[in-house]
C-alpha cells in the first residue's frame, strides 16, 4: 500500500505560480515511478510529469507543460513536488499524485487530488 497527499492548488491569475507537494507513505520500496497527472471538467485524466523513483535524472514531461512545470523531489524521498510556473487558464483542472507499483502486481495508487485554477 501506498498513500498520497496532495497539497498546495489554489486560484492563481495567468502568468503566475503555484507549486503544489505530494506526501509519500507506505510501501515506498516497491514504488516504480512517480509523477503528476490532472484532469479538467469534461476531460480524461492526463499524464504530466514522472520519474523513476531514486532515479530523478530519469524524468518525462507532457508536451503541454514542458519548459513551464518542473517535477522534483526531496533529498529523502517522502516529498513529490510540481513546481508550475507561466500558468494559462488550460491548466485549470484537478491534480493528481501518482504512484506505479510493479511487483507483485501492476498498481497505480492516486492522491485526493489539489485544485488548481487559473483565472484572472
Amino acid at each position: 500500500q501506498v498513500q498520497l497527499v496532495e497539497s498546495g492548488g489554489g486560484l492563481v491569475q495567468p502568468g503566475g505560480s503555484l507549486r503544489l507537494s505530494c506526501v509519500v507513505s507506505g510501501s515506498i520500496s516497491r514504488i516504480y515511478t512517480l509523477g503528476w497527472y490532472r484532469q479538467a471538467p469534461g476531460k480524461q485524466r492526463e499524464f504530466i510529469a514522472r520519474f523513476v523513483y531514486g532515479d530523478s535524472t530519469r524524468y518525462a514531461y507532457a508536451d503541454s507543460v514542458k519548459g513551464r512545470f518542473t517535477i522534483s523531489r526531496d533529498n529523502a524521498g517522502n516529498t513529490v513536488y510540481l513546481q508550475m510556473n507561466s500558468l494559462k487558464p488550460e491548466d485549470t483542472a484537478v491534480y493528481y499524485c501518482n504512484a506505479l507499483i510493479l511487483v507483485p502486481a501492476t498498481t497505480n495508487y492516486w492522491g485526493q487530488g489539489t485544485q488548481v485554477t487559473v483565472s484572472s
